[in-house]
């Protein structure tokens, strides 16, 4: 019989991240190196663990991410955003304490771009009257 897997795609400023999780242990994985390997940071990890926690199922899934763009805090909160999508395809009641916690929505915040005239999206050269 082949392994089920649970599909989810998340976003976080100018990182995406491509999650499966198939029932297993609990081991995560993303870019094919160990969670704490590839974020070394524990606020990350926590970050990321959240989805897992509010629908109490920590342990019962082997999570592979493959997660691109961006620095570090972007893609945790890409892989975060992506295992609470796939947490719905397993089961449909996840969605209220997901919603109410604010996992499944996407991040809309992103870097304002660059305006001509200026140095930066808002920072303009200094303004003398005389």
């Amino acid at each position: 019989m082949a392994e089920v897997d649970y599909l989810g795609t998340g976003r976080r400023k100018h990182s995406s991240a491509r999650v499966r999780l198939r029932p297993g242990t609990g081991e995560i994985i993303v870019n094919e190196k160990s969670i704490d390997e590839y974020f070394n940071r524990r606020t990350l990890i926590k970050l990321i663990e959240q989805p897992l926690e509010i629908t109490e199922t920590v342990g019962e899934f082997d999570i592979i991410v493959n997660v691109e763009g961006g620095g570090l805090s972007g893609q945790a909160g890409a892989v975060c955003h992506g295992i609470a999508r796939a947490l719905l395809e397993v089961e449909d009641n996840y969605r209220t304490p997901l919603k109410k916690a604010g996992l499944l929505t996407r991040d809309p915040r992103m870097k304002e771009r660059k305006k001509y005239g200026r140095k930066k999206a808002r920072k303009s050269t200094q303004f003398s009257k005389r």
